[in-house]
């Protein structure tokens, strides 16, 4: 946001208190300062220090480290008197996870075995069943691989029990205008490659070989994906039962399945194009495929901390606040505590619940509900967040807003005062949220709220690699606070000797009069802007 916004709110804060306090039914700001006062760094500090200590081994997902901590966050609930509103009577969410990684791929074409993965061919371990062994002569030029009302390639290729060949992207004009959307964007058979594997699954096909021109670049930017085992969200055989067994290869083995019939091949590729309609061609090339795939499946947590709310009109309505708990584990011998990322927003977070539950047994708790959710698999692509977003353990339809920590401990490079945070998210649902915070911060905490990373056009995309955008992507209004990158990031020297305590304890200061303002107010906030989740 502007500066000059900023500097607006600061001047007129008076008003902008007042204007809260109407909403929260506090007129005296010390019956909400009473409890902010109990979320010190100390405090913050005695969970962190467990929280990423070396016995937690980096509290990587599906590990004995990442068990320790959910069972410390667990107990911390329970000491604190939370409600158990987990499974089996207890804090925990179980979360089914599946890793996958191929040991083996072997491609022979007319009895040549000299091809090499990650050089003329490819494959993806999510998108793929496990062991695979095929030798066929049958393989079908199947155009684009679409099966769609406008254009299909199946109608005239019959790949039942075959291998289909088929090419990236979808046909176009000289000019390159789509023939299946009329305009020079491409459609979704382009974008998406689930939807021609599933396509083909339909079509019977055995398998399904792309190919990919430009097979060195895709490599180089899919490594990652292509060589370290990838972790997802449930069971192997939920994930894949629509995909057809595929594999991207390289021009030269394309070539080489096609043999004399080059020409031929070309010509129907370009009449496909210049006409938009399918065209296909039978191949004879002894092919062998063998695919030796690594499975195997994790469970992790989810923990729930539940303050219901007081008010008997308004407590099932709910304010989830999420911060991630797992980390990287280890590499070696090396630990990877993961102080900052993300201890300082857990251990943050279960010092927010501490004053909540405590304005509770005083009698005058939110009126809303709230539920702090630790939860796992961030590191693994948001994937704990992803499980409770789509099996919610309170309706989405009741959760009013997601309050997201992630990193709030250490101090880049960038900023030149320490006392700032970034602030993602927060007006790209609702105008409410935004203004919300702004005036608790200048009634409360004085922060520099800088909108650097909550640009439409931030390279580094942080609004999309967070927890709140589970939520936000399902219309629900989410704000994330968060310090920035460091040296130490992602490094074994992610330490607890390293967090500014200070800083940590204004910040979450400030998210748990965020989470105060949003769970007392009389009306809950509007989701008033389109287009930006």
């Amino acid at each position: 946001m502007k500066p000059t916004f900023t500097v607006f709110l600061l001047f007129c804060a008076p008003f902008l208190f007042a204007q809260t306090q109407a909403t929260t039914g506090e007129k005296d700001p010390e019956a909400v300062r009473k409890y902010a006062r109990l979320i010190t760094g100390p405090a913050i500090k005695s969970h962190l220090e467990v929280l990423a200590s070396d016995e937690y081994e980096g509290r990587e997902t599906g590990e004995p480290g990442q068990k320790k901590a959910a069972a410390y966050i667990a107990n911390v609930f329970n000491e604190m008197g939370l409600p158990a509103v987990g499974e089996n009577n207890g804090y925990y969410q179980k979360i089914g996870f599946s890793r996958q990684g191929f040991q083996d791929v072997n491609l022979a074409v007319k009895g040549q075995d000299a091809y090499r993965n990650l050089w003329d061919y490819y494959v993806f371990p999510n998108t793929n069943p496990g062991d695979l062994e095929l030798e066929t002569k049958k393989i079908v030029f199947a155009g684009y691989g679409i099966a769609d009302e406008r254009y299909n390639d199946y109608e005239k290729a019959k790949v039942k029990g075959k291998i289909a060949l088929i090419y990236q992207g979808e046909p176009t004009k000289a000019d390159g205008t789509s023939w299946l959307t009329g305009t020079t964007e491409p459609s979704d058979w382009s974008t998406e490659v689930g939807k021609k594997l599933r396509a083909a699954k339909e079509a019977g096909a055995a398998a399904v070989l792309i190919i990919d021109g430009n097979i060195k670049k895709s490599v180089a930017e899919n490594r990652r994906f292509l060589l370290s085992p990838r972790m997802k969200l449930g069971l192997p055989e939920e994930e894949l039962g629509d995909f057809a067994p595929n594999l991207f290869i390289s021009s030269n083995v394309a070539e080489a399945l096609v043999g004399k019939k080059r020409e031929k091949f070309i010509a129907k590729r370009d009449a496909i194009n210049a006409t938009g309609e399918p065209q296909k061609l039978k191949l004879k090339a002894p092919l062998t495929l063998e695919m030796d795939k690594m499975v195997q499946t994790l469970e992790g947590e989810n923990v729930l901390g539940f303050v219901e709310g007081s008010d008997p009109e308004l407590k099932d309505e709910i304010v989830v606040v999420s911060a991630h708990y797992d980390h990287l584990g280890m590499r070696g011998e090396s630990v990877y505590n993961g102080a900052d990322d993300n201890g300082s927003g857990s251990s943050s977070v279960l010092t927010i619940a501490n004053a909540f539950q405590q304005a509770k047994n005083d009698g005058v708790g939110p009126r809303r509900s709230v539920l702090f959710l630790l939860v796992s698999g961030e590191e693994k692509g948001l994937l704990g967040s992803q499980y409770y977003a789509e099996f919610p353990v309170y309706p989405l339809e009741q959760t009013i807003a997601n309050v997201n920590v992630d990193m709030i401990g250490r101090t880049d490079e960038i900023q030149p005062d320490p006392y700032y945070v970034y602030v993602i998210g927060s007006d790209r649902l609702s105008t409410d949220l935004h203004k919300i915070n702004e005036a608790n911060n200048a009634q409360f905490t004085q922060l520099k709220l800088d909108y650097t990373y909550n640009d439409d056009n931030d390279p580094n995309r942080y609004y999309y690699r967070s927890d709140h955008y589970n939520f936000a992507r399902k219309g629900i209004p989410a704000i994330f606070y968060f310090s920035g990158t460091h040296p130490d990031y992602h490094q074994a020297t992610d330490t607890v000797d390293k967090i500014e305590f200070d800083k940590m304890e204004t910040i979450a200061r400030l998210v748990f009069h965020t989470i105060w303002d949003l769970a007392n107010r009389d009306e809950r906030i509007e989701v008033d802007v389109e287009g930006r989740n």
